[in-house]
């Protein structure tokens, strides 16, 4: 990377690092905390994940109809699958995007936490609240490994969804759909699995805004 370049990107990550703290700062000012920031991008990760479970849901639905039933426009029946598939690489992209919120607000709380600790004049409420952090910091591990892990497994459902947008694109026939026949059982596999995830991360969050609202 050359020098030039490896200054921009820097540059770009302190503007950013300093627009974060900048609404961070205002939202403070009209009573909303970082605290409250988290329970809402929590909260949105959540639906995220739940449109994402329906849209990939629905993008199975569609590629079970295209090898279950007989006499079909195949023609169609891409069209509608590869919007399924375009669809369904939205949500995967919408979770990703605010699993990444959730990162950032819960550095800048963590950090700001840890700075107010050192203020206490009371070694009790100090331990307390040091107490306190390290037990929220465990909860959150738990839920971004929850939510990063549900987040991996749409990656291999959307490779196996454009392998068949590709496949039948090029092969508008009975015979493509003979080929497309096997591979249903692995991609029905791959979406189970990617539910079981993303309802283990759900219930993650759920548990997570309980704990923060204690």
């Amino acid at each position: 990377m050359s020098l030039t370049r490896w200054f921009f990107i820097s540059f770009l990550l302190l503007s950013l690092a300093g627009c974060q703290s900048a609404y961070y700062g205002a939202m403070e000012k009209v009573g909303v905390h970082k605290r409250d920031i988290m329970v809402n991008r929590v909260e949105s990760v959540q639906e995220a994940q739940t449109d994402a479970k329906e849209q990939f849901e629905s993008a199975l639905a569609e590629f079970r109809a295209i090898v279950q039933i007989k006499d079909q426009d195949l023609a169609a029946r891409y069209d509608r699958l590869n919007d399924e598939y375009e669809d369904s690489k939205a949500a995967a992209e919408a979770v990703s995007e605010r699993i990444d919120a959730v990162e950032n607000v819960s550095e800048a709380l963590f950090d700001e936490w840890e700075d107010e600790i050192e203020l206490y004049s009371s070694a009790n409420l100090k331990r307390e609240s040091a107490a306190k952090l390290s037990q929220t910091r465990r909860q959150y591990q738990g839920l971004i490994s929850a939510m990063r892990s549900a987040e991996s497994r749409m990656e291999p459902v959307l490779r196996a969804f454009q392998d068949q947008v590709l496949f039948l694109k090029h092969n508008l026939n009975a015979r493509a759909i003979d080929s497309l026949q096997g591979e249903l059982g692995d991609i029905e596999t791959d979406v189970a699995q990617l539910i079981w995830e993303m309802e283990k991360s759900i219930a993650e969050s759920e548990a997570f805004i309980g704990s923060l609202q204690d």
